[in-house]
């Protein structure tokens, strides 16, 4: 028996809770949020978890119709999404997430082409994605998909 293919669809506000649910389960020990808590303890009722989990809130509202869901037989298996600086023609993918039992199905790769196809129709002229250098896999997949590295960032904070 084959498995149904993987379709890449719009995001719908009625997927935002389970978005939020993978990026919680796909960031852990590659997102700035995390390594704050680490270095600075917790500073409020929130946790890093909750932290991240809200960038998929502002994604959404920033820019819902550059969003978008890889999903199978109904079930997500990860996300992508965009935002777009059209005074500048530069695209921006903030957050890419993939469940972990559909990893190493290329379905990090067919996001990033579907996002950059929506940036390309869009007039942008760059695209930008960013990653923690903990990130084995950002730091792979992204040049493979034709990305360069340009500049490194060292991030700074202290409690106050």
């Amino acid at each position: 028996m084959h498995e149904s293919p993987v379709t890449i669809r719009h995001y719908r506000p009625s997927d935002l809770p389970l978005l939020r649910q993978i990026t919680v389960e796909s960031f852990g020990g590659v997102s700035l949020d995390q390594s704050l808590e680490q270095k600075l303890g917790r500073w409020n009722e929130r946790d890093w978890k909750a932290r991240k989990a809200d960038h998929i809130d502002d994604d959404v509202t920033q820019h819902p119709e550059g969003c978008f869901v890889a999903e199978r037989d109904g079930e997500i298996l990860g996300y992508i999404t965009t935002r777009l600086d059209t005074l500048n023609s530069r695209g921006r993918i903030p957050n890419l997430a993939v469940v972990e039992a559909a990893r190493g199905l290329g379905l990090g790769r067919r996001l990033i082409v579907h996002a950059l196809d929506h940036m390309r129709e869009a007039g942008m002229k760059v695209a930008q994605i960013e990653t923690m250098a903990s990130n084995a896999i950002g730091q792979h997949l992204y040049p493979s998909c034709g990305f360069e590295e340009v500049a490194r960032q060292v991030h700074f904070a202290m409690r106050l």
